[in-house]
Parts: structure tokens; C-alpha cells; sequence
């Protein structure tokens, strides 16, 4: 008499449980966790089970009932009740014999399982061919898609993995066949990252959105904005408005449009299809609780980039460290990466006489003096009040010793002047004597009138 498959399952629980003391539950494959369908009254009742987690999943993934006659023996009992002492799990299966779901009962007085294991399985049999020729277990509500997609984005490491998870949530629980992103950026809106694999739709939208540049993305990012989110009814002879003829160019007939994130820096959720389809306000609301997810995972990335970013570099001239240069000090090649230790002469005497800001001023323009005159791919360090360091990479000493003395020749040029040591690490060095090597070179120059450059002896 069951109509649906979860109707099977709920009446074969009611049945089972006039005439079993037991709780019962019948769980059910919904993507790639058992959900419990069906159960008679518990303490706890575990909604969705990991594959191959506790006696159940144990028995879904092999196929093999279980008979547990001491629940406190079997490492794998999900405890739903404190009295209980055995559980009987059977595997429903499918006309095939492939497993579609478990059907659990648990006792908590003494019971003889072997009639009740034989009875189990014949009923989990009838379950089973009956649930195949209703269909198979239930789909995935949208709401159950929402939330799996949503742990996905929250683990997801960086901004392009965070955003292929979130347009490829907004597919699957929209049912629309594409999406994609416009975040707000300091150079005006952009498109977000692709998925890896774009469909049709996709890619000519992204391409349509391309060509008509910024301009028509920051019109889009407003309306919604301003505006709010909103959706079309898929009905034909209707125009667009003009700010979404981009995306009628590229062939969609149905779109739903939601604000990501704050109006001054976030973005437009878009959700289309060339299907001229009637999206209910329940999926718009669903589309805008997943854009606030996205736009929480994404504010939390970008928080955790700036935190390390300022954990690694100095607040006051912007370069790194010490904590990013013993890292970098470490893989120095011997007799290829040059250490130059800098210090700035007289640095005292300004801080004594104009003052702190007045050095941190002299600081700040020095930094950007030394960056400017070393070259693509060299490194420079702050590593103490008016001490530097650069890790440059070279093929013999002579060119350190040339990119030192431009170092020199750029700080006169800001009114100072700077002493400048050079190590090359020996095969065998530790990072920290090429260091105390370059430094006693610094000192040297210091000593023979300061603003000049010396090489550590080989």
C-alpha cells in the first residue's frame, strides 16, 4: 500500500514494533551518508551515519548482517540508549542483492537474537524489493544538499577552492545549470574563479560578462545591492532589463540574482539556465543562505591571509621578519645565496634628536630605497631596530659585492648612509655563522668610517 519509499520504511518499523521490544530505525544511502528514515522512540536518534561508521555502517559497506549479543564487546556501538545490551542489523537490499540501507533493532532485555535475525532479514528483503520498485531511496532534499555543500565550503583552503565549491552548491541546489560569481576588488568588480569544468552556459556567460567589463559587472553588483535578490518567472516575450542583456546574449532564459556579502565589498550570486524554467521564492531563499555561507567562509580566508601576513612581516616598513628569514636562511645554497647584512649609520643620533616618529619615517623611506634598488627576486628583511638584511642570489662574490654597493649608493640618496657586511654560507654552515660572519664584516666597515660595503674572508 506505501506509496513512497519513506511511507515502506515507516510502516515497517509501526509493524515490527508491536510485536519486537526493541528500538528499531531503518536507515537509508542519501549520497554518501545512511539517513535515518524511520525509528521507533530512543534517547538519541543519529540522523546521518559516516559510511562504515558504527554497526551500521559496518553492515551497509559489507553487505553481512550482525549479531552483537554484548554491545560493550563491539568497538563500533552508536549508543542511542543507556539499557541497551545487543543489537541485530541487517542490510536491506535491492532485487540485485547491492545494499540500499540497514534495518537496526536494539534490545535492552535479555533476548534470543536467531529467530529474530531470520525474521529481520525477511522483512529487510520485502523492504528492499519494495523501495526499488518505488523508486529507490528518497533524493537528497535541497536542504540536505545545502548543508553538505556548506561543510564543504567551510573546509575549503583557499578563495578559488571556496569559490568552485560555492557556484558548484549553487547548481546543484538551485537545479539551474550554471553560476557564477562577481566580487568587488580594488580595481573595480571581477569575475570569480570557474569551476574546473564549466559547462556551456557557463563559460558564455563568463565570456559575455568579460567583454562587457567592469562597468556592467559594478551595474550588476549594485542592482542586487540596492535592490535586493530577485528572480525570473521563465516566461517568453518578456525583455530583460539592461543590465542583464549580457546574459540573455549568452542564452540564459531563467536567472536568479542574490547579494553576496556587504555592499561596499561583496558581490552577486548568479543562477541561470537557458531553460525557460519558474524558480519558487524557496530557492531563492536557498541560494541567498548559501551566498551568505560563501561570503562567511570567504571573509574568514581572507582574515586568516591578513593574520599570517601580518604574523610574518613587520607593521612599520612592511617587509618580512625574522620568523619568514630563518625559514628562507635555512635553504640557502653554499657559495650561491649572499647574506647582506645592512645597518643605518648614525641611526641614534635621530632617534635622540627629532625624535621616534622621525626615525620610523627615516625607516620607512630607507626600506623603500633598499627594495627599489635590489633586483627581481632578492629579499629584504628587518630583523631589528635599524638593522637589515638581504638574501640575494648570485653567481660569485663580486656580484653581491655589486648589488651591496647599490644598496649604498640608494640610501645616499635619501640623505643617509648605510654599512654594508657580505657572507656566502660554506658548505656545512649553519645559517646562523654565515649571519654572525656577515655581521662581523658590517662591524668591520663601521669601524673604517661606516657608509662602504666588505666581504667576509672566504
Amino acid at each position: 500500500m506505501a506509496s513512497t519509499a519513506l511511507e515502506a520504511c515507516q510502516w515497517t518499523v509501526t509493524t515490527l514494533a508491536r510485536y519486537a521490544p526493541a528500538t528499531i530505525s531503518i536507515l537509508l544511502q542519501v549520497h554518501d551518508r545512511l539517513r535515518c528514515v524511520a525509528a521507533t522512540g530512543a534517547w538519541q536518534v543519529f540522523s546521518t551515519v559516516p559510511p562504515k561508521a558504527g554497526i551500521v555502517g559496518r553492515v551497509y559497506a559489507s553487505g553481512e548482517p550482525a549479531t552483537v549479543t554484548d554491545i560493550t564487546t563491539d568497538p563500533d556501538y552508536l549508543p542511542v540508549r543507556p539499557d541497551v545490551t545487543a543489537e541485530l542489523c541487517v542490510p536491506v537490499l535491492d532485487p540485485a542483492g547491492r545494499p540500499i540501507g540497514v534495518l537496526d533493532l536494539q534490545w535492552s532485555d535479555p533476548v534470543e537474537l536467531g529467530p529474530w535475525r531470520a525474521t529481520a532479514e525477511r522483512l529487510a528483503a520485502r523492504l528492499g524489493t519494495r523501495i526499488t520498485a518505488l523508486g529507490g531511496p528518497p533524493a537528497e532534499s535541497r536542504s540536505e544538499k545545502l548543508l553538505r555543500h556548506a561543510a564543504a565550503m567551510t573546509s575549503a583552503p583557499t578563495d578559488w577552492d571556496l569559490m568552485t565549491a560555492a557556484i558548484t552548491a549553487a547548481r546543484d541546489v538551485s537545479t539551474l545549470s550554471a553560476a557564477v560569481l562577481i566580487l568587488a576588488g580594488r580595481r573595480g568588480p571581477r569575475l570569480g574563479a570557474p569551476t574546473s569544468a564549466p559547462g556551456e552556459l557557463e563559460a558564455r556567460i563568463r565570456a559575455e560578462l568579460t567583454e562587457a567589463g567592469s562597468g556592467s559587472l559594478g551595474r550588476l553588483l549594485a542592482r542586487a545591492h540596492r535592490d535586493g535578490s530577485a528572480y525570473t518567472l521563465g516566461e517568453a516575450g518578456h525583455p530583460p532589463t539592461d543590465d542583464y542583456l549580457p546574459l540573455a546574449r549568452a542564452g540564459a532564459r531563467t536567472l536568479v540574482a542574490v547579494p553576496v556579502g556587504p555592499p561596499d565589498g561583496g558581490g552577486v550570486l548568479l543562477v541561470a539556465d537557458e531553460r525557460l524554467l519558474r524558480p519558487d521564492p524557496t530557492t531563492v531563499n536557498l541560494m541567498e543562505l548559501l551566498a551568505g555561507q560563501a561570503w562567511t567562509c570567504l571573509d574568514r580566508l581572507r582574515t586568516l591571509a591578513r593574520l599570517r601576513e601580518q604574523a610574518s612581516s613587520d607593521p612599520l616598513t612592511g617587509l618580512r621578519h625574522t620568523g619568514p628569514f630563518g625559514q628562507r636562511i635555512a635553504a640557502a645554497t653554499p657559495g650561491r645565496t649572499a647574506l647582506l647584512a645592512i645597518d643605518v649609520d648614525g641611526f641614534k643620533n635621530v632617534n635622540d634628536t627629532y625624535g621616534h616618529q622621525a626615525g620610523d619615517r627615516l625607516l620607512v623611506g630607507l626600506a623603500r630605497a633598499l627594495e627599489g634598488a635590489l633586483r627581481h627576486g632578492d629579499e629584504l628583511y628587518r630583523i631589528g631596530g635599524d638593522e637589515f638584511v638581504a638574501v640575494i642570489e648570485v653567481n660569485r662574490p663580486e656580484e653581491a659585492v655589486r648589488i651591496a654597493e647599490r644598496l649604498t649608493e640608494a640610501a645616499r640618496r635619501t640623505g643617509r648612509t648605510i654599512s654594508v657586511g657580505i657572507a656566502l654560507p660554506h658548505p656545512g654552515e649553519s645559517p646562523e655563522l654565515t649571519l654572525r660572519r656577515a655581521d662581523q664584516a658590517l662591524y668591520a666597515v663601521k669601524r673604517h668610517g661606516r657608509d662602504g660595503v666588505r666581504l667576509a674572508a672566504a
